[in-house]
């Protein structure tokens, strides 16, 4: 089974690398487990004018790596092989749309926001569940 675990260094995102893991021993799988870490910069479009893209660019991998590097830790102590992915863009189609290219499980953290917060800021999970065509699981 080809598990895509989308990682933001939350405390649920390292919940969905365990929860993965453990997915992926008790089926004693031999399929890669793939972390997807996604930034979106839109926002940082402004800088890009003063700093530079390749700055932004360094600096968005920089924070990727740092998000990815407790879940690498999960996965190498168990045993998992892996694979990363680090792309920008908006944060939950690219989820969904990599996770449509070829995975059959998508494990991601669920942050527990209250749904009144759901309701005016929108979830990420939520929208990778609206639109994602394959199951996914999502990890408190």
């Amino acid at each position: 089974m080809k598990i895509l675990v989308a990682i933001d260094g939350s405390k649920a995102s390292l919940n969905a690398v365990k929860y993965a893991a453990k997915l992926s021993m008790n089926m004693r799988s031999n399929d890669v487990v793939t972390l997807i870490a996604v930034h979106d910069d839109e926002g940082l479009n402004v800088a890009k004018k003063y700093v530079g893209s390749g700055v932004v660019q360094d600096y968005l991998r920089e924070l990727s790596d740092k998000q990815l590097k407790s879940a690498l830790a999960v996965l190498t102590k168990a045993g998992i092989k892996y694979n990363t992915i680090i792309q920008t863009g908006h944060v939950a189609e690219t989820i969904a749309k990599t996770a449509n290219k070829g995975f059959d499980l998508v494990v991601m953290g669920a942050k527990g926001r209250s749904s009144i917060a759901d309701l005016l800021i929108g979830s990420v999970a939520q929208r990778v569940l609206a639109t994602c065509k394959k199951p996914v699981v999502l990890i408190k």
